[in-house]
């Protein structure tokens, strides 16, 4: 496994995270943690590495234009407050930025935008071009138009898609703690809780466990934070959650300071492919698997046939992306070879009652694994 200071050293394509509790005070945007994450990234830059900064704030700064007057509620609130702050946001960090001579780009992404193979790609062509003319990306949510992103978590999960985009080498989430706490703060608020200086193997990691709660600015927390250092995990991607108020935090982290929380990959990364089949779209439906399926895909790799199947719930039709349940647990994710209702009728069926069922015209497995991943964090 690569080591945390090698790493640290050779990244050359850095995501940066930055969330709306990092962002704000109590009167809104604060202009001093902006200032100083974009001197950061300057001078990251003039050491030739490539950033992308995925940034929250937007309904942040709408709520700071339109005052104590008016009142945020609901999803329509937050689309509103997010169009009017989007504009000042950008126009903030445009500000900052010229003042090191570097451009910056506004790029706005749903997940929407990455789920066709031919969009996924070209977005991907943007971010090369932007990031060959030394441009810092500044990607978020378009939460004026998105309906179901704008919840829990969406900029920490686009975070992770972003890995699979530009290729990064590193990941940082700025958070509001110190990093990730070793029990839940809920749970034990009596006692002092140490941060975990490293997560050696984040798939084996309790998250319901260990995280409570979400903070109060925000759509994340913890949770999410986690969530998005696994699926980056999976890519081969370190994380590195540091605590993003704190001056000059990532300039020091990379020279190596004992600071935050350091996640390492997983050591068999999944192919950029497996990546973007998985994490592209919600899971349609379920397929329950009996105890020899599971031995067939978790220890033998193998792919998913109808005859392991025991449940099946949901409507989805050929081609949806489904999660694979084995007793009360998601432990993988894939494309269905058939609809639900096609699946209804032949599982728990061998191949040759499957085809006396369906005809000849079927396929062998219901999730090929060539486009099953295990472990997906969903």
């Amino acid at each position: 496994m690569i080591t945390k200071d090698t790493a640290l050293q050779n990244a050359k394509c850095i995501i940066i995270k930055v969330g709306s509790a990092v962002l704000t005070d109590e009167n809104g945007l604060s202009f001093s943690v902006l200032k100083n994450l974009v001197g950061q990234i300057a001078k990251l830059h003039k050491m030739g590495k490539k950033i992308c900064l995925v940034s929250s704030g937007a309904v942040a700064a709408g709520k700071k234009a339109l005052g104590k007057d008016h009142k945020i509620e609901g999803l329509s609130g937050k689309q509103g407050a997010a169009a009017i702050g989007q504009g000042r946001l950008m126009h903030e960090y445009e500000v900052l930025f010229q003042e090191h001579g570097i451009l910056c780009a506004q790029v706005l992404l749903t997940r929407d935008d990455l789920r066709s193979r031919e969009r996924f790609l070209n977005a991907k062509n943007t971010f090369q071009q932007l990031l060959q003319w030394n441009v810092v990306p500044i990607v978020n949510e378009n939460d004026t138009v998105v309906i179901h992103e704008l919840k829990f978590g969406d900029n920490d999960a686009l975070a992770s898609l972003l890995c699979n985009i530009v290729e990064a080498d590193l990941s940082v989430n700025l958070t509001s703690t110190e990093g990730v706490l070793a029990k839940n703060p809920l749970k034990h608020q009596q006692e002092p809780i140490e941060i975990m200086e490293y997560i050696d193997n984040i798939q084996d990691l309790n998250l319901d466990e260990l995280c409570g709660g979400k903070t109060s600015v925000g759509t994340g927390g913890m949770y999410s934070k986690l969530l998005s250092a696994r699926r980056s995990a999976q890519l081969g991607v370190p994380t590195f959650i540091i605590p993003g108020k704190k001056p000059d935090i990532i300039l020091r982290a990379l020279q190596g300071e004992k600071t935050g929380t350091w996640i390492y990959p997983t050591r068999e990364p999944v192919s950029r492919r497996k990546y973007w089949l998985a994490y592209q779209s919600e899971t349609q439906g379920t397929l329950t698997i009996d105890d020899g399926a599971y031995l067939a895909l978790n220890e033998k790799g193998k792919s998913l046939l109808p005859a392991g199947i025991t449940q099946v719930e949901g409507n989805f039709g050929t081609g949806a992306l489904v999660a694979v349940v084995y007793q009360n647990q998601k432990i993988a994710v894939g494309l269905s070879n058939y609809s639900a209702s096609e699946l209804k009728k032949i599982k728990g069926l061998s191949r040759l009652e499957v085809a006396a069922t369906l005809g000849n015209a079927h396929y062998p497995e219901v999730i090929h694994r060539d486009n099953l991943l295990l472990h997906a964090a969903i």
